[in-house]
Formats: structure tokens, sequence, C-alpha cells
């Protein structure tokens, strides 16, 4: 080969390789957060759309992106209207990764009006056959947990015959759950005044009364924190009841360290009280786009960093 040809030959393999390392820079840059090294110690569950910019729109490839990140969990609100092929595709994916599934929300489509305190047929019907359809969804994404809300407060009634109606209601339907394996998680919510379960003590007794391991409290730490405070002697009360957990810091509603609760603190506690369930991340990004959420899994790795 001639002189003149190699080095030719050469200059452009060089320019072509840094075109290429240029071009992977590029994309690992966009590609936001490295593989995490580790887990966390506590098993925290993203949920669809916090990762969409650094795990792309496809809901599969964002769980694969937490997978990557050290999430162990997923949970999914909107669970029950995905396509039955999506919801198999989503139960298939978590198995290969060996993640869990964390709650989704038995609903039936109404909202939180339709309410299981009026003690009305027809939204005892509705449900029921609600847990019917999630039994089914469950035995596909191998779901353990599910969340409830009982709905509005019914003014024309006593709060104790609301009481009552609740329980009523929520004993047909843990006998339908159990059946399945699938324990509802009935959630104490601050979104308005008007909602009947407002408190953990509240959400306890239903508990007590219903008497059925299908039937526990979902402890959202950003709506107790708003709704009654005291959340880590509030926890150790209402434990034995206490099946899932959520985590929103307040004000805000985003993750741990925007607001004011020590979430170190109660992650510590919880680890320590040996809390082996799923913490749901219910809540927003403080920031947009792929800074955002490198900085929210940033924040959760600083939280849990308690040992």
């Amino acid at each position: 080969m001639e002189r003149r040809t190699f080095l030719q030959q050469g200059t452009l393999a060089g320019i072509s390789a840094l075109a290429l390392g240029g071009s992977a820079t590029a994309k690992a840059a966009e590609k936001g957060p490295e593989k995490a090294e580790k887990t966390f110690n506590l098993d925290y569950a993203p949920h669809a759309g916090m990762f969409k910019n650094s795990g792309g729109e496809d809901f599969l490839d964002q769980i694969r992106f937490m997978h990557d990140q050290g999430f162990r969990s997923i949970e999914d609100n909107g669970m029950l209207g995905r396509d039955t092929a999506m919801q198999n595709k989503i139960g298939d994916l978590l198995a290969k990764l060996g993640m869990r599934m964390g709650v989704f929300v038995i609903d039936g489509g109404e909202n939180w009006k339709i309410s299981l305190t009026t003690g009305k047929q027809e939204h005892l019907d509705l449900f029921l056959k609600t847990c019917e359809r999630s039994v089914e969804l469950a035995k596909r994404v191998n779901a353990k947990w599910a969340t409830v809300v009982p709905g509005f407060f019914e003014r024309k009634l006593p709060i104790g015959v609301q009481t009552g109606n609740v329980i009523d209601a929520l004993r047909r339907g843990s006998e339908i759950l159990e059946k399945g394996g699938l324990t509802m998680v009935l959630e104490p919510l601050s979104d308005t005044p008007d909602l009947f379960l407002r408190t953990s003590d509240q959400t306890y007794m239903i508990c007590r009364a219903v008497n059925s391991p299908s039937c526990k409290i979902l402890y959202d730490i950003y709506h107790m924190q708003k709704n009654e405070g005291m959340l880590i002697p509030n926890i150790d009360l209402c434990w034995s009841e206490i099946a899932y957990i959520q985590i929103g810091d307040n004000p805000g509603r985003k993750e741990p360290g925007t607001g004011e609760i020590n979430y170190k603190n109660i992650f510590k506690h919880l680890h320590q009280k040996g809390y082996k369930g799923v913490m749901g991340m219910e809540h927003g990004n403080a920031k947009s786009g792929k800074e955002g959420e490198t900085a929210l899994i940033k924040a959760y790795r600083d939280a849990d960093n308690f040992l």
C-alpha cells in the first residue's frame, strides 16, 4: 500500500472513530442515569410515566429502566383499565425481571361519589363485580394488593350507619378477594373533606370490624401528614392492619426531600420494624425531563441511606 493511501485511510478511520465516539457519548448523555450497582434497602415502586423521558413512552420500556435503576416493584393505579394483552405483557415482564406488582385501584371506572356509605344496592353490586374483575387481573400480573376508596360521605345518614354500610360492603368484597389471594388496602385520603375515609385510626377500626386478611390499610404518608401528622406514632398504633405504604412529600406531593417530612427517619423506622412490603411512589416529579428523573432517583438513594 502506498504511504499516501495509508495515511488517507488512517485519517478517515480516525475521523470515523471520533464521530462514532461522539455519537456514543451523545446517546449516553441522552440515555440518562447508568445502571444502578445495587437495589434499595426498602422496596420502592415507581409508576407509569415517572421515567418516561429516560425509559421511553412504552410502559414496558419504563419498567426495564426502573429495574436497571435498582427498583424491584411497580404500581399502576389504572391497570384494571388496560387491555388484557397489555396486562399479560406487564405480568410476563415483571416475572422475567423478578419484580413485584404493587397496587392497582378497584374503582369500577366510577368516581368517589359512587359511595359504599349509602348502602345502595347498585353501588354494592358495582363494587363486588369490580372485585371479581380484579381477581382475574391479579392472576395475570401476580398482584397481591389493590386500593379501595369507599367514597364520599352520605350526609343524609348518621356516621354510624355509613360506617356500618361500608363494613358490610367490605366484608362482601373480602369474601371474593380472599379466594383469589388478593388484599384490598383501604386508603384514607386528604383530597377533599367530603371523602368518608380520612384517618388511620378510622381505617384501623373498619379493618378490625371487617376481620379479614383481605382487608387492610394503605398508609399513604403524604395524605396522613396532611390529615393527622404524628406519622411514626400512628404507624405504630395501626401497624397490625397496615399492609401497604405509599410515599409523597408535603407540601407539593413530590419525591422525598422536597417538603417537610423526614423520610430518612421514617424509612429507617419501617426497616427496623421489619417491613418487607411495597413502598409505592405515589407522587409527581419535582423537576421535569430527564434531569428531574435523575434527581428523583438520587432523592431516593439519599433517603434510603439510613443504615
